[in-house]
């Protein structure tokens, strides 16, 4: 990961700057494996985001507000309990690893001044954050309690002893040492990838700096390290001491890395990175910045794909019950129109009891139903009597009549509850955040498609927000994301004359485009109808029907399910949606 031991560096030194001699004034823990302390300093207030998620573990000082859980968790407590209105006095690095010690001043509940410490590990799906007394170095709880069961190497329990995680044989890249860097080169595996060199012979190097090292050697970072002669080696050396020089300098360019083809960021660093161009980096003024902005899509798209996987597996088990229960009701309405021959079998023994003897399997029978009495084969059953056959055919009719009626009205059912789970699907799809996740959960709950309880609703309850765009001629478009969304901007939000989209005979997101001066211009319809397209099912592909009306053209049926609505009077434009053209249209963050 590019948070590595120089970013931590980078982290530490900004925090030394910023929150130390500061008071701890609030602590919430938003999340399970995170949490922010709010730290008043020089008349600032700074919050601190900790991070111990298996997939972004990271700590740096954030300006995005999160809503708190009703209750606090068991270790937010603990921490309120032990650092509130404590005063940091340190933070430090582990030598140049991924873990950094917070030390913080303040009163136990004895009245009396004690010292605890604050362990922040970031190391992927082992990342933790440990209070500790400092004083006896004796662990007083974790966020993620790590038991023997679960690793024999490192157990972090209350009341036992803080133990450093193990760095096992890598070298501290402040301790430079040339003599030192050709053994290692010497010694290690010639087959071994030369950008790999460097991230496992070193404690905190990463392997985007493995790569840039190499690239600022133009060397390949593929080359294994047995084909390099002795000018390629001083080379790698040379590049190696120029970058660890700035980090022993504190000598840092924070840079965040675009992606080229998407609208997030593909990396970002303490250091600048060439390796990617100059056209794809984004300088911020610390380390914080860069850091806010990388993780804040990149987490919430992270949690959102976590929460959504165990909704999303539910929903497509009963979608596909939902299917398969349409087939059988449609081969059901198939055979109960053909009902007619069973009554005709059954007429037809019932007029020839006499000529069938029992234990027949058929019998070939006159068929006075037809002009010229045309002879028919009639199975029969050898273990029941020609008239126990006639009155199982005058049942199996009447049950097929009866099945009829009710298939005519279950069929359509289905098919409705198909599009109801089909479009909750893609709503999950089209989350991007927490929130919205929660809005779709909540929706299910209560339509009996999840178990749970309804959350009751707070007096200042927050609401997720559509996506808002401008159209290239200034008009604004809505796109709801889900069911929640799409029932507000169609029923609530829209003014009756306002343009409504939605992909034809597919699920899809509502789109809503607001008339200016009682007109909406072609160019912007078209792009309402691609992102109409795009936030469907039909988003991969081309030519998609768009039909468009005006608002008040659409109704709720009675009883109907969140999101979905009729409409009539409609016109349709085809469009073909892709992803360049949707990050090319002006969003609007509300």
């Amino acid at each position: 990961m590019s948070l590595d031991g120089i970013v931590t560096r980078a982290i530490v030194k900004e925090l030394n700057n910023t929150i130390l001699g500061g008071r701890i004034d609030k602590i919430y823990q938003h999340e399970k494996d995170e949490i922010l302390l709010n730290i008043y300093n020089k008349g600032n207030n700074n919050k601190l985001l900790i991070s111990a998620t298996s997939n972004n573990p990271r700590i740096y000082l954030t300006k995005c507000n999160k809503s708190n859980p009703s209750m606090p968790p068991m270790f937010c407590m603990l921490l309120r309990k032990h650092l509130t209105g404590g005063t940091v006095l340190n933070v430090e690095q582990y030598q140049m690893d991924r873990v950094l010690f917070i030390d913080i001043s303040s009163i136990d509940e004895l009245g009396q001044p004690s010292e605890r410490r604050l362990v922040v590990e970031i190391m992927g799906k082992h990342s933790n954050i440990i209070l500790i007394n400092k004083d006896s170095n004796k662990i007083i709880d974790s966020i993620k309690r790590v038991t023997h069961d679960m690793s024999r190497v490192r157990q972090v329990l209350p009341g036992i002893n803080y133990e450093y995680p193990p760095i096992k044989d890598k070298k501290n890249p402040l301790d430079f040492n040339t003599d030192e860097f050709n053994k290692l080169l010497d010694e290690c595996n010639s087959n071994i990838e030369t950008y790999k060199f460097f991230y496992t012979n070193y404690i905190g190097i990463s392997p985007l700096i493995g790569k840039e090292v190499c690239f600022n050697s133009r060397i390949d970072i593929d080359r294994p390290i047995g084909s390099l002669n002795l000018e390629e080696k001083k080379s790698l050396l040379n590049s190696f001491i120029t970058i660890m020089d700035k980090v022993k300098n504190d000598s840092y360019n924070p840079v965040l890395i675009k992606n080229n083809f998407e609208a997030d960021y593909l990396d970002f660093h303490a250091t600048d990175i060439n390796q990617f161009g100059n056209q794809n980096k984004v300088y911020l003024n610390s380390i914080s910045e860069v850091l806010d902005k990388y993780y804040l899509k990149n987490d919430t798209l992270d949690r959102v794909s976590q929460k959504s996987q165990s909704i999303k597996k539910s929903i497509q088990t009963k979608l596909e019950r939902s299917l398969n229960k349409l087939s059988k009701q449609k081969q059901e309405l198939l055979e109960s129109e053909d009902r007619g021959k069973y009554k005709v079998y059954a007429d037809l023994i019932s007029a020839n009891l006499y000529r069938i003897e029992k234990g027949s399997s058929e019998i070939e029978l006159e068929n006075f139903y037809t002009e010229n009495m045309e002879k028919i084969k009639v199975p029969l059953d050898k273990r029941h009597s020609p008239a126990e056959n006639a009155q199982r055919y005058y049942k199996k009719y009447s049950k097929l009549k009866h099945a009829q009626s009710l298939l005519l009205k279950q069929i359509p059912e289905t098919k409705e509850e198909i599009d109801y789970l089909e479009n909750v699907l893609i709503s999950i799809d089209n989350c991007t955040e927490v929130i919205e996740l929660d809005e779709i959960k909540e929706e299910l709950i209560k339509e009996g498609y999840l178990k749970g309880n309804l959350k009751k609703k707070k007096k200042k309850e927050v609401i997720s927000k559509p996506h808002h765009y401008i159209s290239s001629d200034g008009f604004h478009i809505y796109v709801g994301k889900n069911n929640k969304q799409n029932d507000y901007l169609t029923l609530r939000f829209a003014h009756k004359e306002d343009l409504w989209l939605h992909i034809q005979n597919q699920p899809g997101s509502h789109v809503i485009i607001t008339k200016k001066n009682n007109s909406i211009s072609d160019t912007s319809l078209e792009e309402a109808a691609t992102l109409a397209a795009y936030y469907s099912k039909g988003k991969n592909s081309s030519n998609v029907a768009i039909d468009y009306t005006e608002r008040k053209n659409v109704k709720k049926p009675k009883n109907a399910k969140t999101g979905m609505v009729i409409y009539e009077n409609f016109n349709t434009i085809f469009v073909t949606p892709s992803k360049e053209q949707i990050e090319k249209m002006e969003k609007v963050e509300d």
